[in-house]
């Protein structure tokens, strides 16, 4: 029998102890080493304890886990096969679902994750602009995090070139803060005619300044002559089904969905008007992948998508989220915790300037121990019904008393 503990076994077996950074345990004992089971907003470790899950994958469990529409999409598709050496039909229907939907979206391809797909629309701009340099305002997944600067993970920023790029590559992309039109304004004076595009993921914390700066983006990138990328990946079936273009009115060039698109299935779309998107025709730009059609993701996607249609979802996350998060400050309030949760209800955070604070990283370690699995960034699902935002609030009400004796 194997005497070392799960975080023990992935640390001497794996960098991080994870193939996803984020997901790797900062707060044990309190939290899990591993999650063997979901079911509804429910999650699972393998010792047996069961936690209000508000993790949901990072992002991806939009609907809840083991969600009875998408999981028998699934075992349908399954019975039909996995992969082919031609496109299935799933592929024309997902991507037709997408383009009906989405403001920005005339054509429309999958990939598997939402960074490849940032690295496919940063392919396409170059080659459609002529042009090499990128401008990235957020982060944009690992793969694009290539500017002195950039974010190497949502909340981690280099002091200088990223390791592993090549300064020559690194050159060629520079950051941008969110609102920040006069640093951008300096980037477009600075590189005159050399900016291809300009890539944007919303900011959790201030993102009602999408209402301004969105607009101010568009202005600008079509006064000179660059592309606009809106890193949907979190945004797109949150905010609103097209998400941010969709919640502010303004439509990007190219756009990235990913994380709540196929309730945790591997999943990602690169999509944009038929002139942009038309560069990667076969005389144009290449982007391919075996498993960019890979039909059980497209299966589940097309049943999370007709979920959204029918069900109310964006409603139900916006009001759940209102709740539970109002109630969650209310909390901070009352227990008088410097600790409070900004941003909009379908993707707040605690806020930045709490990171590394001794009271979040105690309520974060008492939330797990009353039975409340949170991150940074938090999500409610389609499956945290009233009776389980209750529970949360009067589970977490006792971790910010613990946290406040703790103090």
């Amino acid at each position: 029998m194997n005497e070392l503990s799960w975080h023990e076994r992935l640390n001497q077996i794996m960098p991080w102890g994870s193939s996803t950074c984020s997901k790797a345990p900062v707060y044990l004992p309190e939290e899990p080493e591993v999650i063997v089971r979901g079911d509804g907003c429910r999650v699972w470790d393998a010792n047996g304890n069961r936690y209000i899950d508000y993790r949901n994958g990072l992002g991806p469990v939009s609907l809840g886990y083991r969600y009875p529409a998408v999981d028998t999409a699934i075992r349908d598709q399954l019975e039909r096969g996995i992969i082919f050496g031609h496109p299935n039909p799933l592929e024309c229907e997902v991507a037709e679902m997408l383009c009906d939907l989405i403001p920005c979206a005339e054509k429309a391809r999958f990939l598997k994750t939402g960074g490849e797909a940032l690295a496919a629309c940063i392919r396409i701009a170059r080659f459609a602009t002529g042009r090499e340099h990128i401008v990235q305002i957020g982060y944009n997944g690992w793969l694009n995090s290539l500017a002195s600067g950039a974010n190497l993970l949502p909340s981690v920023t280099s002091s200088s070139g990223p390791p592993g790029v090549p300064t020559s590559l690194s050159d060629l992309h520079h950051v941008c803060a969110w609102n920040d039109l006069a640093g951008l304004e300096q980037l477009f004076d600075r590189f005159d005619g050399q900016i291809a595009a300009v890539l944007v993921a919303a900011d959790y914390q201030d993102m009602e300044q999408g209402q301004t700066f969105y607009p101010a983006l568009r202005r600008l990138t079509r006064a000179y002559g660059s592309l606009l990328v809106f890193d949907e990946v979190v945004t797109g079936f949150r905010l609103a089904i097209g998400g941010v273009q969709a919640y502010f009115g303004v439509t990007p060039d190219l756009a990235v969905f990913g994380k709540a698109l196929a309730n945790g299935m591997p999943l990602s779309a690169y999509l944009g008007s038929k002139a942009v998107m038309d560069a990667c025709n076969r005389k144009g730009v290449v982007i391919s992948s075996t498993f960019g059609g890979e039909t059980l993701s497209l299966a589940a996607a097309k049943a999370v998508i007709e979920t959204y249609r029918t069900h109310g979802v964006i409603e139900h996350l916006w009001r759940q989220g209102q709740t539970v998060w109002s109630g969650v400050d209310r909390l901070f309030r009352d227990t008088g915790l410097p600790l409070r949760v900004r941003g909009l209800a379908p993707c707040p955070v605690f806020g930045e300037e709490q990171l590394g604070s001794p009271a979040l990283a105690l309520f974060l370690r008492e939330a797990f121990g009353h039975g409340v699995s949170l991150y940074r960034v938090p999500y409610v699902t389609f499956s945290h019904q009233d009776a389980d935002i209750q529970e949360t609030l009067e589970r977490l009400g006792q971790a910010c008393l613990a946290v406040k004796k703790e103090l």
